[in-house]
């Protein structure tokens, strides 16, 4: 038995010899660990930091970071890896179907979809794979697919992801020059005072002793501004639009619990007897929903509007707390 037939005996090899990449202008500016986690589909992250921490993976000959900044010209060696058959998860048909059904827009460098709630955006944390791994395998011939922004995995709406390195630094830079409009739809616990239009509080990261990571206002934190607007009010509820000024973690939820009316079905943020009693009425889960998005179409540059519609799930639950 040749040693590579044990190889392949023992797991999958996903790289079975050394391989040298020269970055071309399409791939420049990508970092380093992004660049392996696409070239190396369904290796684990961990794997691909162990490989880069290890001085396996070479730029230019020489040892790199993983947030190296690859450059148009740079050799890239890529070791041999091989992943156990458990590690290489693939994305059921009903995972493809759902991703590739919710697409609203698509040209030759720009997806939007409409994320499905309860599925994250990418793998990771205990997560085999989110909806880019489910997107890149249902189009194999794609040889470029990056999400532009993220969304939290209970949320769902609309979603970019680019199919051009050029289109995603386009974008990048319209998110840093706050050339991108967000509009977000929450249902928060309590009546939304009309005089409330803005929650301007920063906000910083913390790691309970659990381990969980939650989002809290503080004033050491980094500056934070949401705008809010009511669209409908419910007998002891509110439907708002929610606009990010910044893109903080967590920063809509925070923001509204702040204000005093958290998000109803936020496990995170809104007390459970909250969340339990409007299960009872249909929403079972987080209730914010990213229903607008407006940018500047990469290549054309034409400003254009794009709207995910309100899943049934949310929708239904509106529909029978108005006839309560």
């Amino acid at each position: 038995m040749t040693k590579q037939t044990e190889q392949f005996m023992a797991g999958v090899v996903v790289s079975p010899r050394v391989q040298q990449h020269e970055i071309d202008e399409d791939r420049a500016g990508q970092r380093l660990d992004n660049y392996l986690l696409s070239q190396l589909k369904g290796v684990p992250k961990t794997l691909i930091y162990r490989i880069i921490r290890k001085g396996e993976v070479r730029v230019n000959k020489g040892r790199s970071k993983a947030d190296y900044r690859l450059k148009g010209g740079d050799i890239v060696r890529i070791p041999p890896v091989r992943v156990s058959e458990k590690t290489t998860p693939k994305a059921g048909k009903w995972m493809i179907d759902s991703v590739e059904s919710s697409i609203i827009y698509e040209d030759e460098r720009l997806i939007i979809v409409n994320k499905p709630s309860g599925l994250a955006v990418h793998g990771g944390s205990g997560i085999n794979l989110g909806l880019i791994e489910a997107l890149r395998e249902a189009r194999p011939q794609q040889k470029f697919l990056e999400l532009v922004h993220r969304l939290d995995r209970d949320t769902s709406g609309c979603l970019m992801i680019a199919k051009k390195r050029s289109a995603l630094r386009d974008l990048h830079e319209q998110i840093r020059n706050n050339q991108v409009n967000k509009t977000y739809w929450a249902f928060v616990e309590g009546r939304w005072p009309t005089r409330t239009r803005q929650v301007n509080a920063p906000l910083r990261k913390n790691t309970l002793q659990s381990g969980e990571r939650v989002v809290r206002v503080d004033p050491e934190g980094k500056a934070s501004l949401t705008r809010f607007r009511v669209i409908e009010r419910f007998r002891d509820s509110t439907l708002v639009e929610a606009t990010p000024v910044t893109g903080r973690t967590h920063q809509i939820r925070v923001h509204a619990l702040h204000a005093g009316h958290s998000i109803v079905g936020d496990d995170k943020y809104t007390s459970k007897e909250v969340n339990q009693y409007y299960k009872g009425r249909g929403i079972r889960r987080l209730f914010l929903h990213a229903a607008a998005l407006e940018i500047n179409l990469p290549g054309s540059g034409k400003r254009q509007q794009f709207k995910a519609a309100l899943p049934d799930d949310l929708e239904e639950g509106l529909t029978a707390l108005r006839n309560e």
